[in-house]
């Protein structure tokens, strides 16, 4: 990918111990297989600036096969860059110069870009309607997901089926690979 090229972006959100992280580093490794460059941009949604103990995440993002890892906390972004706070956009701008076809996002719940849900508990579904633009959403079992919803549900112990309707997607869709 040539610099300053547009880079697909994709979000994952979902309350803690949702399973954000492991969905992550699955998208990262399959884009990696695939020859792609990921990068990832995790919010620290916890308060306070991400210490380097509570960066494990974006440290697994990294063994996943991430080129470029960061953590947002505390008006704190884990590359050593320091101002008032940090916008999602800002980070992704500062990614547009670098070499990778594609940013996971985990976190940062009321920004616009395409969305996988994550539902791990049946109070959980509240998020449906907190965020927009949702591709799909992915549910624990025991979650009884309402079944009207417009929005593609996939359990998440039936990765194979929603790890091949997510690369569809991204392939078809211009926000995406």
């Amino acid at each position: 990918m040539a610099l300053g090229q547009h880079q697909k972006i994709l979000q994952i959100v979902g309350y803690q111990n949702s399973g954000k992280t492991t969905l992550m580093e699955q998208l990262i490794a399959h884009a990696t297989v695939k020859g792609l460059r990921v990068g990832t941009i995790k919010h620290h949604g916890h308060g306070g600036i991400p210490m380097i103990e509570t960066t494990k995440d974006s440290l697994r993002h990294e063994q996943a096969g991430a080129s470029v890892t960061a953590v947002e906390g505390g008006g704190t972004l884990r590359l050593s860059i320091h101002q008032n706070s940090w916008q999602l956009a800002d980070i992704v701008a500062i990614y547009a110069d670098l070499p990778m076809d594609l940013i996971l996002v985990e976190g940062y719940k009321k920004e616009p870009y395409p969305k996988v849900v994550l539902l791990r508990t049946a109070q959980d579904q509240v998020l449906l309607q907190q965020v927009s633009n949702i591709l799909c959403v992915l549910y624990w079992q025991g979650c009884k997901v309402d079944t009207s919803l417009a929005i593609p549900a996939f359990s998440i112990d039936d990765p194979v089926q929603y790890m091949e309707f997510l690369w569809t997607e991204m392939r078809g869709n211009d926000c995406l690979i």
